[in-house]
């Protein structure tokens, strides 16, 4: 699977989505960095064929108005350890990844996994 993650997130986010054999990107390896916009961010998202993997609202937001970005993953933490951050998506990124077959919006909590229907086309 192929995801972007937002600067919201830190970079081992990533780092840790390629170790685990998936194509991720973060925002800070993108020509304008961590100053990209959100609408950039979503446009190469979808022209990519990515995830975005995001803690910030607007994205939700955009999703659910215009289906920008196409997939989104937002992680709904609340402030959170880096370890325990990556701990959770340890835990997690099985059920993630079978999510996307079935929804486009996945939401991320310490304790479950939220997984709205897919948009209508």
């Amino acid at each position: 699977m192929k995801f972007l993650v937002d600067a919201q997130l830190p970079a081992r986010v990533a780092a840790f989505l390629a170790e685990a054999g998936h194509d991720a990107i973060h925002t800070s390896e993108l020509p304008r960095g961590n100053r990209t916009t959100d609408r950039e961010i979503a446009e190469l998202a979808d022209a990519e064929g990515r995830v975005v993997v995001t803690k910030d609202s607007d994205f939700r937001d955009s999703h659910l108005l215009a289906g920008r970005p196409a997939r989104l993953l937002v992680v709904a933490t609340g402030n959170i350890t880096n370890n325990a951050l990556l701990d959770l998506f340890a835990r997690a990124l099985d059920a993630v990844v079978a999510a996307f077959d079935e929804a486009d919006f996945i939401e991320l909590h310490r304790d479950d996994l939220v997984v709205h229907d897919r948009r209508a086309e």
